[in-house]
C-alpha cells in the first residue's frame, strides 16, 4: 500500500514521432498537467516537444518512469487533437507522425520575443559630429525608433546610432510586437452582386450562420465571381467573431487573392506556406492560437494551425490534385478539411469551376448544399474551338499551327493577350542521339531527362538529378548528333520567338522561378498589360484573373488522355476547362483554340460544346459502371526497396497474406465483404530516386470497412526489413 501511496502522478503524452499510442510519463511535483497542455519529455537521449493526450496512462513500473521536464505556453484543443486521432485512423497513419504536423513550428511555443527600438533619453555627447546630429533631430520627437530605420531615416550607418546609445543618449525600449496582420472589417467594402450572386451568397451566409457543420459546393464557370460570393460567408463568420481560413492549391493564386480579400475587408489576411521566414512562421501560428489573427490563407498544411475559434473553411479549386499529399502521412487536404469541419462543428465551402466527380457526386446526391453559378459576371464564356491537327497540322519541325499563328497575330494586333498553354516543363522531354538511337534516361528513376535548354541542363523531374547539356553522344562520341524530341514551353517560346520577333513573351513554369516574389512580379507584369504572349504551363492554368487576355491558345490537348490512369478525362477536362475559362473575363470576345489529333474524343466535345453536364453524367456512369470512386473505395500500397527483387519479393509476400476469410486473393466475392486485390505489379514509374516501386490496389465497394480490412491484412503481413519500405494511400489521387 505504501508503494502505491509513493507512485508518482502520470499522464498520457504523444511524442511527434512515428509512434500509434502516447507513451506514459510522470509528473514533477508541483506542476499540474491536463490534455492539450504542450510538454517538454525525454525521449531517449534527446528532449522534444510533445503533447498531454487524453485517455488514461497505462500502467508502468515507477522505476521505469521518465518525467516530463517542462511544460510550455501553448494549448493544443481537443478539436484539433480529435481530428489528429481521425486523420490518422483513416489514412493508416502514426499518430505522432500526424501530431509533427501540428507543432511544426517549436519556438511558437515560447515566450514572444520584444521588438527592441531605441529613444531619445539622455543629453548629447560632448563630441558631436553630422550625422549624430541629424540622428539626433529625427529622434527629437521622443518616439521609439526601430535601430536601422532611424538610421537609415538619418542616412547614417548603424554604427552611428549604436555609438548614441553607448553614450547613454539613446536608451533601448522594449516594443510589444505589431500584429501579424490587421483585423478584417466585413462590413468594409459590400460588393455590388447580381441577382444570381447575391441569391447565392444569401444560402451560404445562412449556412455559417446556422453555426453547425455542413458543407456547400459553390459551383460556377470561369468568371463567374465564386470568390465575391464566398466572401460574404466568410465576412458573415467574421460579424460572428469567428475564425477563418482559406485554402489554396498554388501558392502563386495568393497574389490577387490578397489583393481582392484587402479591398473587401480593409486588409490583408495571414499567409501560410513554405515561402515564409521562420519568424513569421512563428508569429502568425502563435496569432491564429490566441484568435489574434482572424483570417488566414494557405496551402494545404494551413489545415493544421492550432484555431482558437473556427468558424469557416474555404477550399478554392477544390478539384485540384495539389491538395493531395503524397509523401508521410498522405491525405488530401479537401477532405479533411470536410473532417475538421464536421468535428468542430463549422460549415466548409467548397469552390470550383470544375468540381471533382466525388464533390459533384455529393452535391447530386444531397449531402452538399450545392450552389450553382451558370453565367459570367460582365462577360460572356469564351468561344471555344478544336483545330484538327490532322487536317491543320504544323509545318514541319514547327508545334503551332498556322490557325493558331494567325489567331496570335490578331490578338496582339488587336491590343490584347494572348496566352500559349502546354503542361510540360523544359525544352523537350526526350533527347537521343540520331546516330546510334541512345536515351538520356535519369540513373536513379525510370524516367527520360528532359532538356532545359535555358539552363543548359538535363534535368530529372522526380528526383532533381541533372547533368551538363554534353555536346557529343556518351554512347557512340557522335558529334552534334543529339536532337531534342517533343516539345516543352521553352521550345514553345523558341518557335515564338522566330514568329513574333517584335512582341514581349513571357514564360510561366516552376522551374523558371526562383521565389514566390519573382512569380508575383511576374503575374503582375501580366495584369499591367506589359506582357504580350505568355506562355505556361498548369501554373497558368488556375484562379488567375488576366484582365487583357483574349486568346488561349492550347498545345496537346491530348497529352493527358494517353495514360491508363483513371481520372485521365476527369483531369483533361478539368485542365482545359481552366485554362481557357482565362480568356475573355473582362469582356466579350475572349477565344480558345485546342490543337488535338482526337477532336471527336468526349472531352474534347465537352469542352468544345461548352456541355459540362453531358460530361459529368458520362463519367460518373462509367465510375459507377466500374465502381471506382465514389461509387467505391480504393486504396493503394506501393511497395519500395533499393532492388528490384528486394521489392518484387516483398510485393507478393505481402499478396499472399491477404486476409483469407473476407475474400481469396484475386477473386471477386459478392455481397457486403466483396474486395479485390490487385497486383502486385510495376508501378508506371518503376523506379524513383533509385528505389524500385511495385503497386498492389484494393478495390471494394463504398461502405466496405477498408482501414479495418487493410489492418488485419498488414497485421498478417511479414514485417518489412532492411530497406524495404511500404508506403499506404487511401483514396489514391496519384497512379505512378
Amino acid at each position: 500500500m505504501t508503494d502505491l501511496l509513493e507512485k508518482p502522478a502520470t499522464v498520457s503524452v504523444l511524442v511527434p514521432v512515428a509512434v500509434e499510442r502516447p507513451y506514459t510519463y510522470a509528473v514533477p511535483a508541483g506542476m499540474t498537467l491536463a490534455p492539450g497542455d504542450v510538454v517538454v519529455v525525454p525521449l531517449g537521449p534527446r528532449s522534444v516537444l510533445a503533447v498531454v493526450w487524453d485517455g488514461a496512462p497505462d500502467s508502468v513500473p515507477a522505476k521505469k518512469l521518465r518525467s516530463v521536464e517542462d511544460k510550455l505556453d501553448g494549448h493544443i484543443g481537443e478539436e484539433m487533437r480529435r481530428f489528429v486521432d481521425w486523420l490518422a485512423d483513416y489514412t493508416l497513419s502514426h499518430r505522432g507522425t500526424v501530431l509533427r504536423m501540428v507543432l511544426r513550428v517549436p519556438d511558437a511555443f515560447g515566450p514572444e520575443k520584444p521588438v527592441m527600438a531605441v529613444r531619445l533619453a539622455g543629453a548629447a555627447p560632448e563630441r558631436m559630429t553630422a550625422a549624430r546630429t541629424r540622428v539626433l533631430e529625427i529622434a527629437a520627437d521622443g518616439l521609439a525608433w526601430n535601430k536601422g530605420a532611424l538610421a537609415q531615416a538619418a542616412g547614417v550607418g548603424a554604427s552611428v546610432v549604436e555609438g548614441l546609445v553607448d553614450a547613454g543618449t539613446l536608451e533601448r525600449v522594449a516594443l510589444p510586437p505589431a500584429p501579424v496582420v490587421g483585423t478584417p472589417d466585413p462590413d468594409f467594402a459590400p460588393p455590388v452582386l447580381s441577382d444570381g450572386q447575391a441569391d447565392a451568397a444569401a444560402r451560404l451566409r445562412d449556412a455559417v450562420a446556422a453555426d453547425a457543420f455542413a458543407v456547400a459546393l459553390v459551383e460556377g464557370v470561369t468568371g463567374a465571381g465564386k470568390t465575391e460570393v464566398y466572401f460574404e460567408a466568410v465576412a458573415e463568420a467574421l460579424r460572428r467573431g469567428r475564425q477563418v481560413l482559406v485554402l489554396v492549391p498554388e501558392i502563386s493564386l495568393t497574389t490577387q487573392f490578397l489583393d481582392r480579400f484587402e479591398a473587401r475587408f480593409g486588409t490583408r489576411p495571414a499567409e501560410w506556406h513554405s515561402g515564409m521566414t521562420p519568424r513569421l512562421r512563428e508569429r502568425t501560428w502563435r496569432g491564429v492560437a490566441n484568435g489574434q489573427v482572424r483570417a488566414v490563407v494557405g496551402a494545404r498544411s494551413a489545415l493544421f494551425l492550432p484555431f482558437a475559434e473556427p468558424g469557416l473553411i474555404v477550399v478554392d479549386e477544390e478539384h485540384d490534385p495539389a491538395y493531395k499529399q503524397e509523401e508521410g502521412v498522405i491525405y488530401s487536404a479537401r477532405d479533411m478539411a470536410v473532417v475538421r469541419g464536421m468535428i468542430g462543428g463549422f460549415p466548409v465551402i467548397l469552390s470550383s469551376a470544375t468540381p471533382s466527380i466525388e464533390t459533384r457526386a455529393n452535391a447530386e446526391r444531397g449531402r452538399y448544399i450545392h450552389v450553382k453559378l451558370p453565367d459570367r459576371f460582365g462577360a460572356s464564356l469564351p468561344d471555344i474551338k478544336a483545330i484538327d491537327m490532322r487536317a491543320d497540322g504544323a509545318p514541319s519541325g514547327r508545334f503551332l499551327s498556322p490557325v493558331l499563328v494567325d489567331a496570335i497575330k490578331e490578338t496582339i494586333a488587336g491590343g490584347e493577350q494572348a496566352l500559349l498553354f502546354l503542361n510540360r516543363r523544359g525544352y523537350a522531354p526526350l533527347t537521343l542521339c540520331r546516330k546510334c538511337g541512345f536515351r538520356f534516361e535519369c540513373p536513379n528513376c525510370s524516367a527520360w531527362l528532359v532538356d532545359h535548354r535555358f539552363r543548359r541542363v538535363l534535368s530529372c523531374h522526380h528526383c532533381g538529378h541533372s547533368i551538363a547539356r554534353p555536346e557529343r553522344c556518351p554512347n557512340c562520341d557522335a558529334e552534334d548528333s543529339l536532337v531534342a524530341c517533343g516539345p516543352g514551353i521553352e521550345r514553345i517560346a523558341e518557335e515564338a520567338a522566330d514568329l513574333f520577333p517584335d512582341i514581349r513573351i513571357l514564360m510561366l513554369s516552376s522551374d523558371l522561378v526562383q521565389s514566390i516574389s519573382e512569380l508575383r512580379m511576374r503575374f503582375s507584369m501580366i495584369e499591367r498589360g506589359e506582357v504580350d504572349l505568355i506562355i505556361g504551363t498548369q501554373l497558368v492554368a488556375k484562379g488567375h484573373n488576366f484582365p487583357h487576355l483574349a486568346l488561349v491558345g492550347v498545345i496537346d490537348a491530348d497529352i493527358g488522355l494517353a495514360t491508363a490512369d483513371p481520372r485521365a478525362a476527369e483531369r483533361t477536362f478539368q485542365l482545359l476547362q481552366q485554362v481557357t475559362g482565362r480568356a475573355g473575363r473582362q469582356k466579350d470576345g475572349g477565344r480558345g483554340l485546342i490543337q488535338t489529333f482526337d477532336p471527336d474524343h468526349p472531352v474534347m466535345q465537352a469542352i468544345i460544346s461548352g456541355d459540362r453536364e453531358a460530361f459529368y453524367a458520362r463519367e460518373m456512369e462509367q465510375r459507377e459502371r466500374s465502381g471506382l470512386p465514389p461509387f467505391g473505395r480504393l486504396a493503394a500500397i506501393v511497395v519500395s526497396g533499393r532492388t528490384h527483387a528486394e521489392a518484387s519479393g516483398y510485393a507478393r509476400a505481402l499478396a499472399r497474406a491477404v486476409p483469407r476469410a473476407d475474400n481469396a486473393h484475386g477473386s471477386e466475392y459478392r455481397g457486403a465483404d466483396a474486395v479485390r486485390v490487385l497486383g502486385p505489379a510495376e508501378a508506371p514509374l518503376a523506379v524513383v530516386r533509385g528505389r524500385h516501386r511495385f503497386r498492389l490496389l484494393v478495390k471494394a465497394p463504398r461502405g466496405f470497412d477498408l482501414q479495418g480490412w487493410l489492418r488485419r491484412w498488414l497485421a498478417r503481413a511479414p514485417t518489412a526489413k532492411g530497406g524495404l519500405r511500404v508506403s499506404i494511400d487511401v483514396d489514391p489521387v496519384s497512379f505512378l
